[in-house]
């Protein structure tokens, strides 16, 4: 018999209260007293929308990418050619918003791929799925701009595509660590040169 959550509007409420606390603690780090404290709820009300707190943290890190997606899909709807989407990435990733996310906990699919990497295959799969999504989008926006001449013929689609997001996610994951925002920069400065080398 399927699960069915009791109010669908409790279930939103606790994924978005609790979405920062699993970014910042991860699954192993948030406890059942965590969740009770950040919403206010009893437990026997958490559970009663959720199977259980694997599904909780499914749900925030859901909401979590959602809200990063979110930032980036309006950038790229504002930009004009193809290569002003690639740029996009670097430009978003040193903005004052994306530093406000960052601080929440960093970036929800480097968070929860490193937890998960080998201890959760449910949590790594989902963060797979995310970064294929990921990958895939630069990949048609790199092949959008070969066709419209924006970028180089011999352009590497997968090999550009794969370094931007390594790029990213090591920059973040070292600034985090070290808490040294310029590492961030210089990752993202190596991007923009990427993107300028494929350009004609």
């Amino acid at each position: 018999m399927a699960f069915i959550p009791r109010s669908e509007k409790t279930r939103a409420f606790i994924i978005e209260t609790t979405a920062g606390i699993f970014n910042k603690k991860g699954y192993a780090g948030t406890s059942m007293s965590d969740l009770t404290e950040a919403t206010k709820l009893t437990k026997g009300s958490i559970y009663g929308n959720f199977e259980n707190k694997e599904e909780v943290a499914l749900a925030a890190f859901e909401y979590n990418l959602s809200k990063r997606n979110q930032l980036i899909t309006q950038q790229l709807e504002a930009s004009n050619t193809n290569y002003d989407k690639l740029m996009a990435f670097p430009a978003i990733y040193s903005s004052a918003e994306m530093a406000c996310f960052l601080e929440d906990g960093g970036c929800p699919l480097l968070n929860t791929g490193v937890e998960a990497d080998d201890a959760n295959e449910l949590f790594r799969i989902k963060v797979a799925e995310g970064v294929t999504r990921w990958k895939q989008s630069l990949e048609n926006i790199i092949t959008a701009g070969i066709e419209a001449q924006e970028f180089s013929a011999n352009t590497e689609i997968s090999k550009t595509a794969t370094s931007i997001i390594a790029l990213i996610q090591g920059g973040v994951f070292l600034t985090k660590t070290t808490k040294n925002p310029l590492l961030l920069n210089q990752s993202l400065e190596t991007i923009k040169e990427i993107i300028q080398k494929i350009t004609l």
